[in-house]
């Protein structure tokens, strides 16, 4: 991965406005990358000073290693999930 792919995504995760949500592909799209997967491994491996818990799975859950975590500082900013699931019609950014 070069410089500005990790810079791309980085700004996207960046821009999230607290207790707005999206998806690991709503990011790569906006990053104009094709791989949601690689924005995961951005965020793993470069992700610590980014509101990294705002980036979800498509259909609103979080990873079970990060659950408590993630969902804490989503609940901090009035992300509600419902059985570990964040309603990403309500809550993804841009759709409002």
């Amino acid at each position: 991965m070069d410089e500005q792919t990790l810079e791309q995504v980085r700004s996207v995760v960046a821009s999230i406005p607290p207790g707005r949500v999206l998806g690991y592909g709503d990011v790569a799209e906006l990053a104009g990358l094709r791989s949601a997967r690689l924005v995961g491994r951005i965020l793993a491996e470069d992700g610590a000073d980014l509101p990294w818990y705002r980036v979800l799975r498509s259909n609103g859950t979080v990873a079970e290693h990060l659950r408590h975590r993630q969902l804490e500082h989503l609940r901090a900013e009035g992300v509600l999930a419902d059985n570990g699931r964040v309603d990403m019609r309500r809550y993804r950014w841009g759709t409002d």
